[in-house]
């Protein structure tokens, strides 16, 4: 995006969020990105930023873990790597390791399911694979310390070998020297040292004269010398060889590796520029989650739709006082390209116009901005600003005159892709002329097709917002009462600037306010006097609006209220009605379970019985009797019969009651816990606790069969 002048972005305030992001970044490589953050013009290229910063938010929304640690600053180990003839210390190689380490670690975080999950992340690794062979050649070379490992060659393996049995020939010769001198009490309180690379031991300095060696210095206080004992120096000198030796060949190997890894340079690169992206797009995410940034919706062609948009800055300002951001709504479509702003001066004209011109520099940024669901963006080419003091001492320009150059700029360069904000329009210079030329140039504007917002109070620009397709106006909401802005912009409305109010409020001499009044023309008076009016009839209507979604939402809260109650009445009824049906059920099952018993009863009855008609007729009048008495009528007869309770156990023959049925019969066998009784002329079998045995007052013949 070209912006117009070079400072468009600090007057708008772009830079402090870069500062804000920048430190969210961790590594050199994602710092150095956020300070040369680029504003994107191609929509592929905003869309991918910002669908990897919302893929990241995701994960920090959810507390979802990432591989991403505090990347290396390795950038100059990388490129000493591409040289010809290059040594990497083993220090350096276990960088590089980490950062194979790390690079393996996001490529398998990406398992299938999450590449489906996050495409715009896992672009980041397009174009590029991980290979193992590099972290398994450094393996075969150096420890986890970074010490060349003895079988990184067979020659180091020999040399350390030899040098490991030369030292323990020098320690055994030594400590019997060391004995020596302690015996004769030449030893002083610091038994040995090394200096120059070589094994010395310290001496009494009155003592250096009679051990034979070579004296490699004294200590400050010149009590103590340091001699090589004469024993010791051939097997020091040998010692000292194998190590240069050892050293030369450790320089060998590593150049060997240096050379033989140099060729992934350009891939080692990649690994240290993706570890760097996510850095970077992580420092995109927190930025986002701390502005409470959301996506909004990405077009190609040239568009605002802000829906409860606040600006950044001040969001994170007024959250640390504890104050509210007020939110503004707005919308430059191709129908209504230019805003018009006005209002009382410190109303926040400027910081409506601000937001719109920040977020936007921040969306094509790829960074996420605090807007509300229903927020759509288009994507410009050109951003073009004027506000503040303009005045130029370098070119000897007044503040009209620098503003008029910039204006003719802005007009030269504006087309259907250009963003412009103008403060205060056509000031500096005579009402009348500059609101003239301050028409023109809004009337250009309109017919390049560019977009863009502009405050002002001129009134000539009000009513030409009025009457001017593509143009339309707009307030800063002022209460007329307190004489303090409200900080909510009113889109379809002029604004006053609420000039005599805020002099009368302070208590300016009333003749004065009266004879500035009477130098206005009158036509200008009855204008503002009718905004005023105006304003106040539509504070006046959003209060009843206020006042009407109030009572909507209460009505909505008592009819959702009512519904529940209805919900929980007609399931109560629902369970009462389920509950009666089971009853009915398991009284039918009851009886339909008592029939089963009797009918095998009967069947039972019929093969024992010889004389079958007799048995058949008895089935029938059992089944198919001529008038039907319900259950509850029999059990009744037999309970309404005169009885008395018996003690004891029941035997056969005796008369019993069932106490589930409220009838009586005879007891005609036993079967376990269980008795057949004969009720009337119907064997059933019952449970033994479910009967007592009773004796009917009225006289009944018993069955002759059963005695």
């Amino acid at each position: 995006m070209r912006l117009f002048p070079a400072s468009a972005h600090q007057q708008l305030e772009f830079d402090r969020v870069v500062e804000r992001l920048v430190s969210h970044c961790r590594g050199e490589w994602a710092k150095a990105c956020a300070r040369e953050i680029r504003i994107h013009n191609q929509i592929d290229h905003i869309r991918l930023a910002l669908g990897q910063t919302q893929e990241f938010k995701w994960l920090l929304d959810q507390g979802l873990a990432f591989p991403t640690e505090e990347p290396l600053s390795i950038l100059r180990e990388l490129q000493l790597l591409g040289l010809s003839g290059a040594v990497l210390t083993g220090e350096q190689w276990m960088q590089i390791r980490r950062l194979l380490t790390d690079t393996e670690s996001v490529y398998s975080w990406f398992n299938p399911e999450r590449k489906i999950a996050y495409p715009s992340l896992v672009t980041v690794l397009s174009d590029t694979e991980y290979e193992k062979k590099i972290i398994a050649r450094i393996d075969d070379v150096l420890e986890p310390n970074g010490q060349v490992r003895d079988q990184a060659s067979k020659y180091l393996q020999e040399i350390r070998t030899k040098l490991h049995r030369k030292r323990q020939e020098l320690r055994s010769v030594f400590e019997r020297i060391v004995q020596k001198l302690q015996k004769q009490g030449w030893l002083a309180e610091i038994e040995e040292s090394f200096l120059n690379g070589r094994r010395v031991v310290a001496v009494l300095a009155e003592q250096k004269r009679v051990v034979r060696g070579i004296l490699h210095g004294e200590s400050e206080s010149r009590r103590t010398s340091f001699l090589e004992p004469e024993e010791t120096i051939e097997l020091n000198n040998e010692v000292f060889e194998w190590e240069n030796e050892e050293r030369a060949e450790v320089v060998r190997i590593l150049r060997a590796l240096t050379a033989e890894l140099s060729v992934y340079q350009p891939l080692l690169k990649a690994y240290y520029s993706i570890l760097g992206q996510f850095d970077f797009i992580r420092a995109r995410a927190r930025l986002a989650v701390e502005m409470d940034g959301q996506l909004p919706e990405i077009e190609l062609k040239a568009g605002v739709q802000l829906v409860q948009a606040r600006h950044p800055l001040l969001l994170l300002y007024n959250r640390s006082n504890g104050k509210p951001t007020i939110p503004l709504d707005i919308s430059l479509t191709e129908e209504n390209r230019i805003l018009l702003i006005s209002g009382p001066n410190a109303g926040g004209k400027t910081v409506a116009m601000k937001t719109i011109g920040l977020i936007q520099l921040m969306v094509q940024s790829g960074l996420l901005v605090p807007v509300a669901a229903g927020s759509r963006l288009g994507v410009f080419k050109q951003l073009m600003i004027q506000m503040g003091d303009a005045q130029s001492l370098e070119f000897e320009l007044s503040t009209y005159s620098s503003h008029l150059l910039h204006m003719k700029e802005f007009l030269e360069a504006a087309n259907g892709r250009t963003l412009f904000f103008v403060d205060e329009m056509g000031s500096g210079s005579d009402p009348d002329l500059g609101g003239a030329f301050a028409e023109v140039m809004l009337q250009e504007f309109l017919r390049k097709h560019s977009m863009g917002v502009v405050t002002t109070h001129y009134l000539n620009l009000k009513v030409m917002a009025g009457r001017t397709p593509g143009l339309m106006n707009g307030a800063m909401a002022f209460d007329e009462k307190t004489l303090s802005p409200l900080y909510r912009l009113q889109v379809g409305k002029p604004g006053s600037s609420y000039t005599f109010a805020i002099a009368q409020r302070i208590g300016l001499d009333k003749r004065l306010i009266d004879r500035a009044k009477g130098l206005v023309r009158e036509d200008h008076v009855r204008l503002d006097k009718l905004l005023h009016r105006t304003e106040k009839e539509l504070a006046d209507v959003e209060k009843q609006q206020q006042e009407l979604n109030k009572a909507l939402a209460e009505n909505k809260r008592l009819k959702a209220e009512m519904e529940r109650v209805m919900d929980k009445e007609r399931h109560r009824q629902e369970v009462a009605v389920l509950r009666e049906q089971n009853r009915i059920g398991a009284e039918r099952w009851k009886e339909l379970k008592d029939l089963e018993r009797t009918l095998r009863m009967v069947v039972q009855d019929w093969r024992k019985n010889k004389d079958k008609e007799k048995a058949m007729k008895e089935m029938g009048q059992v089944l198919f009797p001529k008038r039907a008495v319900s259950s509850k009528e029999r059990n009744a007869q037999d309970m309404a019969t005169p009885h008395e309770d018996l003690a004891g156990e029941p035997a056969i023959g005796d008369v019993v009651l069932v106490k589930k049925t409220g009838r009586h019969g005879q007891v005609m066998e036993f079967k376990g816990k269980q008795v057949v009784v004969r009720i009337g002329k119907l064997p059933m079998q019952v449970s033994l606790s479910d009967v007592k045995r009773i004796r009917l007052l009225k006289e009944e013949k018993p069955d002759k069969k059963l005695k």
